[in-house]
């Protein structure tokens, strides 16, 4: 992990780091299909026994790409060193996604050195793909697009959260899972107001781009987004009422009844309200203005918004475009990406996930749950391929806030612990044969 931590793969320039990770793969006598050999279109899968035996197959996702480093001078070390101390990996991907990737990789030759003289009646697949910080077309879409039929899924699991201490119950140090079957989508929004005004920062119009733009925006922020209680969070409030128990258990059995006090817990919860509501976050604000004394005549801010399943994005923008209250400012979707049926989580595929995990973490609860942001999984989704995410380790907050940011690292025991993990979950769905 460490050595694949070193390659600098940002999402565009993944070739060197996967044309190495493909040799590791290929060396333990895993067998390889190339899916694209250039940066931004590297994608491999690496299997038990070749695809073309056409056995269903158990395929685990993972992506070679990793975000920007951000600003090196505030990282303890640097964030492509690897560097291993005696208790944690470091570096930029230690988590998304290459501490991943290294736990599904060496579970699946935990299961080949097991199974070496059976049969199996399923194939499992190591997937690597690439450009999934960036959502480009190179990655996983091109995968489905041009090798589902030969890669035969039978099931899919791909990244999510953690095990959480403290979700709802802060004293708690119970860890608890969430097995997504969902997942937001996101609606990317360009908005641009021109105003042809005077050019010179000494007359102050009563009107320009900047401060019409701004007035904008402060209507469209400043309103609470609302609490949307649905099919899925409302079944997730239920299940965390039968690990909680007593008077409060009880009352998250019965969300609907009782709104008027878990809406604002859920407030509090910045991580828990992303699965309530449909979120607006200004991501950036661009004018054309070359010096501090001349007024620019055209601004742009950038929206990320995230809906929830079964919203409706034109409902969405016709009350986003009413809070704004400017007609002179256009709306441009810059991506808006297609709702979809979340997986079943009634299949036996789940239901061994969810013995995988309690098998390796018996003190632990395991729920069903959506993920506030898009992935690769999605993708696999969208061509109804039964698709679930988790990362099937235990992680504290401090290394949370760490994640796509600054000093990005990993206990090197959480690690070994996401491993095994997997490989229980493999030896359930085989023992479901």
């Amino acid at each position: 992990m460490s050595n694949y931590i070193q390659f600098n793969s940002i999402s565009g320039n993944e070739k060197e780091a996967g044309e190495w990770l493909k040799k590791v793969c290929s060396d333990k006598g895993l067998h390889i299909t190339s899916m694209g050999t250039r940066n931004g279109n590297y994608n491999f899968s690496a299997s038990l026994y070749p695809l073309s035996k056409q056995l269903p197959n158990i395929i685990f996702l993972n992506h070679i790409d990793v975000v920007p480093s951000g600003d090196i001078a505030k990282w303890d070390y640097p964030p492509f060193s690897g560097k291993i101390t005696e208790t944690e990996i470091w570096g930029r991907g230690a988590f998304d996604n290459k501490g991943n990737a290294m736990m599904q990789l060496f579970a699946l030759l935990d299961i080949k050195e097991k199974y070496k003289d059976i049969q199996l009646p399923y194939n499992i697949t190591f997937l690597a793909v690439s450009v999934e910080e960036t959502q480009t077309e190179g990655g996983a879409q091109f995968v489905v697009e041009n090798y589902l039929e030969s890669l035969n899924p039978a099931v899919l699991i791909g990244e999510g959260a953690p095990g959480l201490i403290g979700i709802l119950d802060e004293t708690s140090t119970k860890p608890l899972f969430g097995i997504s079957v969902a997942h937001k989508r996101a609606l990317w929004i360009e908005l641009e107001l021109s105003i042809k005004t005077f050019g010179h920062g000494s007359v102050t119009p009563n009107n320009y781009p900047t401060k019409a733009m701004n007035k904008a925006l402060h209507r469209l922020l400043k309103k609470k987004s609302k609490v949307v209680y649905n099919d899925l969070n409302v079944d997730f409030l239920k299940q965390l009422g039968y690990v909680e128990k007593g008077f409060k258990g009880w009352i998250l059995k019965h969300p609907r009844l009782f709104k008027w006090v878990l809406t604002p817990q859920l407030r509090k919860k910045e991580e828990l309200f992303a699965l309530f509501s449909n979120t607006t976050t200004l991501t950036g604000i661009q004018s054309k203005g070359e010096t501090i004394n001349v007024i620019p005549s055209t601004i742009k801010a950038t929206l990320d918004c995230r809906l929830l399943p079964y919203e409706s994005s034109e409902l969405f923008l016709q009350k986003l475009k009413k809070r704004l209250n400017n007609d002179n400012i256009k709306v441009t979707i810059k991506e808006n990406m297609p709702d979809v049926i979340p997986s079943d989580n009634q299949t036996k595929y789940y239901q061994c996930i969810e013995r995988g995990l309690l098998q390796s973490y018996p003190d632990s609860d395991v729920i069903t749950t959506l993920l506030p942001n898009f992935n690769d999984v999605g993708i696999f989704r969208l061509f109804k391929v039964p698709a679930y995410a988790i990362t099937p380790l235990v992680l504290e907050r401090e290394y949370l806030e760490h994640i796509h940011n600054e000093n990005e690292r990993i206990p090197i025991d959480n690690l070994n612990k996401g491993k095994n993990a997997y490989v229980s979950i493999m030896n359930e769905i085989l023992k479901k044969q």
